[in-house]
């Protein structure tokens, strides 16, 4: 059977390939390649994210304060709800985590958003909170829930009407690249696909799919997240509370649709796969929460784990491959692929196309630089060879 022949392949469906695609697909021919039966369902589809300009390295938060102006003003059409909804975050300052808290608030935040307060306005915006110990808080006013399905479908939606298309069930068995056209082969369970340009997007199997084209492996480190959901003791309303972290970053909790959403906040390294809950790590943030606020845990009711993939520098992989022609790296976004895909992908977009950065993104200090692929390499490595038909 002939390959399905377009500009440009990206090789996941989650919120890192459907949002470049959705750009791509405005100058070019764009075919995502997404191996289970509905997109995002893996890291996208389990986030609980929000919109926290201080998350993150110096390259991720420069990326999320470029992309604040689409969340809060998207796009006509690109959405029927609004993307984000206010969401307070407080960082608890314990006797215990002391010297973690003062280390936080060293870092540079935005004065603008953030507030110290004292132990009694901490408890007065969580009822719940044990007093014991507790010193004040810093507090995060500029934060928001990130409507995660909504931007997910928007950029599908965006996608689609461009021209663009989905392929679903389409997980890869193989890749080539002629060494006459140039052009890359995806065989997948869905058939054959060919273009100039392909874009790994593939979550926590980005090295993997690398491997099969024959790149050289960029240290790609899945971790595992797990998180639950309990119920709020009878006449505690905890819609308009802040989210809570502990200074040490062991421990978080968030009002979610009248349930409590808790998690360990445990970075447990894994092999890319269907992560699944760990017992032993819903239990431990069970124990942290009756530690830090008076709510009893009685019964879990459900649970479930993602997986944040990371490099070494913790910084996104995004760029060409110097050793393989068109083939292009959209990988490593650690947890922040939602918080930063407007700005992100608009950037990668103009990279993967060859165009040159906009000068916003230069004035807020991102450098192509920054998120390619080489930054990582040491200069006595060998090159790979390079697979040809």
């Amino acid at each position: 059977m002939a390959a399905h022949d377009v500009d440009a392949i990206v090789i996941g469906g989650g919120i890192a390939g459907a949002a470049i695609a959705a750009h791509l697909a405005e100058q070019c021919g764009v075919t995502v390649l997404e191996m289970e039966d509905h997109p995002g369902y893996h890291s996208t589809g389990r986030s609980a994210a929000l919109f926290v300009e201080a998350y993150g390295n110096a390259v991720i938060r420069a990326l999320t304060r470029a992309s604040r102006d689409f969340f809060y003003s998207p796009p006509a059409g690109f959405c029927d709800e609004p993307l984000v909804t206010p969401r307070k975050v407080m960082i608890l300052d314990r006797v215990e985590q002391h010297a973690a808290f003062e280390r936080f608030i060293t870092h540079e935040l935005p004065a603008k958003n953030f507030q110290r307060i004292g132990a009694t306005a901490a408890t007065a915006l969580c009822p719940a909170l044990r007093p014991e110990g507790l010193l004040g808080a810093i507090m995060d006013t500029g934060a928001a829930d990130i409507e995660v399905h909504a931007l997910h479908q928007g950029y599908l939606k965006l996608l689609k009407e461009r021209g663009g298309r989905i392929v679903l069930g389409a997980k890869v068995a193989g890749i080539k690249c002629g060494s006459r056209e140039s052009r890359w082969t995806v065989e997948t369970t869905q058939g054959a696909y060919r273009a100039s340009i392909l874009i790994n997007a593939a979550g926590a199997w980005a090295d993997e799919i690398g491997a099969m084209a024959g790149a050289r492996p960029i240290g790609l480190e899945p971790r595992r997240r797990t998180a639950a959901l309990i119920d709020l003791p009878e006449g505690l309303d905890a819609c308009d509370w802040p989210m809570i972290l502990d200074a040490e970053e062991q421990f978080y909790m968030k009002p979610d649709a009248g349930l409590l959403l808790i998690s360990p906040a445990d970075e447990t390294l894994s092999e890319p796969e269907d992560a699944q809950a760990d017992e032993l790590d819903v239990a431990i943030a069970a124990d942290r929460l009756q530690k830090l606020t008076t709510i009893e845990v009685h019964r879990i009711k459900s649970k479930w784990a993602g997986l944040r993939s990371f490099v070494k520098d913790r910084s996104p992989i995004v760029g060409y491959d110097p050793d393989l022609p068109g083939f292009f790296w959209l990988a490593a976004l650690g947890g922040y692929g939602i918080q930063t895909a407007p700005a992100l992908s608009s950037l990668a977009a103009s990279l993967a196309l060859r165009l040159p950065a906009t000068e916003d993104f230069a004035a807020l200090g991102i450098r192509p630089e920054d998120l390619s692929p080489t930054r990582l390499r040491q200069p006595t490595e060998n090159r790979p060879a390079r697979q040809t038909q």
